[in-house]
């Protein structure tokens, strides 16, 4: 098979790989179309330790099932693999498993990922894709599944109703907006300000989103103005801008992973009871939640997603690394 290899730090190659072979419990995919995330980014720029070249990349993933009980059938995988078995598994949170595995990662479990034209999966994380949900944008269940649990998370952890919030979502990635859609169309929050310094971006946003689209920098954004701050960016200085933001009582979910610390105003968070949340992922709960929010067009149409071809995924990769993507999401086409 043809796969885009992770071959070291901002290097990409389109190459001949083996075929996976078949496995007792899992099924083959022949993949329709693949996502790129914030994380295979990490790995693309050498910061990620669980994702170690040589290594094919990619989680985000639809395709057509070859073998097994589910062959023939246009399918989206849940690509986070977990025991079954552990107290979190065994009460519905499998997504702090402690034995969680991603695909498209090497440690602590190899599991080649789905920029190639055939990857594997277990039968369990395997999901038909509901009608009214386009198969080439049924990867996007994926990102839309981590933006819907940090909303609810975020619901949780606040005093009062999200439609009455006050919201900054930092960040015009695929993270970013899906959060402000969820919150917009779904949680009828009409106060959401969206910050990112790629104009562009912000532009593409708008398109699809009711909100304020501002620079990192706007007058805008004052302090102790926020009710709940989404950081999909995860900077140091995303950090320390929504701790400066964020109400007394009020929430900063935090998403992003560029940079694993730095300083923050810890006394702030303690002296006036701010709530910080990290979140990676989601429950199969979840992502069953968001294959029907998506096939119900409950967010709008997905027309902000750009398809490239894969054997040209490394020039998105650079795209993306200097800031000239506009699209807050890159799909990938074998």
């Amino acid at each position: 098979m043809k796969a885009l290899v992770y071959t070291g730090t901002q290097e990409l190659v389109y190459r001949d790989e083996k075929n996976p072979s078949e496995v007792k419990g899992e099924s083959i995919l022949k993949v329709h179309a693949s996502g790129i995330c914030g994380s295979d980014m990490h790995a693309y720029h050498g910061k990620d330790e669980r994702r170690i070249p040589p290594l094919i990349l990619g989680h985000e993933v639809s395709g057509e099932i070859q073998n097994g009980k589910f062959k023939g059938k246009n399918v989206v995988l849940n690509p986070l693999i977990t025991c079954g078995k552990c107290e979190y598994c065994q009460k519905g949170r499998e997504h702090l498993c402690p034995s969680r595995v991603l695909l498209g990662m090497n440690r602590p479990i190899e599991r080649q990922g789905a920029f190639a034209e055939l990857i594997s999966s277990p039968d369990s994380n395997i999901y038909e894709i509901p009608k009214g949900l386009d198969k080439n944008e049924a990867p996007v269940a994926e990102p839309t599944a981590v933006s819907l649990h940090a909303v609810l998370i975020g619901e949780e952890s606040i005093k009062k109703p999200l439609s009455e919030c006050r919201a900054l979502i930092q960040g015009g990635g695929a993270i970013g907006l899906l959060c402000g859609l969820i919150l917009s169309k779904i949680k009828g929050n009409k106060n959401i300000i969206l910050s990112d310094p790629n104009k562009l971006r912000l532009n593409e946003c708008s398109k699809y989103l009711d909100a304020s689209f501002v620079a990192p920098d706007d007058k805008k954004i004052k302090s102790n103005s926020f009710d709940i701050v989404f950081d999909t960016v995860g900077l140091e200085a995303s950090r320390q801008q929504a701790i400066e933001v964020v109400k007394p009582g009020g929430s900063i979910i935090h998403i992003g992973l560029t940079h694993p610390a730095g300083t923050f105003n810890f006394r702030k968070m303690t002296l006036q009871e701010v709530t910080v949340i990290g979140t990676y992922c989601y429950t199969n709960k979840d992502f069953e939640q968001t294959l029907q929010i998506l096939a119900n067009k409950d967010i709008g149409p997905l027309d902000w997603i750009e398809f490239r071809d894969l054997k040209n995924g490394w020039d998105a990769f650079k795209q993306i690394h200097d800031g000239t993507c506009i699209a807050p999401k890159i799909i990938l086409l074998p």
